[in-house]
């Protein structure tokens, strides 16, 4: 969502708008009705990979060996 204010209007409460930033969301800030800059969240900071994480997420539907033979110069 776009909220639109100006500077003067934001500068008093400007810890509060940023505070109340979700994904998506802006603020466009005006001079003189004239749009002067935009306060976007920043993206969200993702957690280190852990391994094992993914255990059991895959399924294998049927032992294959014969897609081996392809990588067979590749394997001790």
């Amino acid at each position: 969502m776009s909220h639109t204010m100006s500077i003067e209007q934001a500068a008093g409460k400007l810890a509060e708008l940023v505070g109340m930033l979700k994904p998506g969301d802006e603020i466009v800030l005006t001079d003189r009705d004239q749009p002067i800059a935009r306060i976007l969240p920043s993206e969200p900071r993702h957690s280190r990979r852990k391994p094992g994480s993914c255990k059991g997420m895959l399924v294998i539907q049927q032992e294959d060996n014969d897609h081996l033979k392809d990588f067979g110069e590749y394997m001790p």
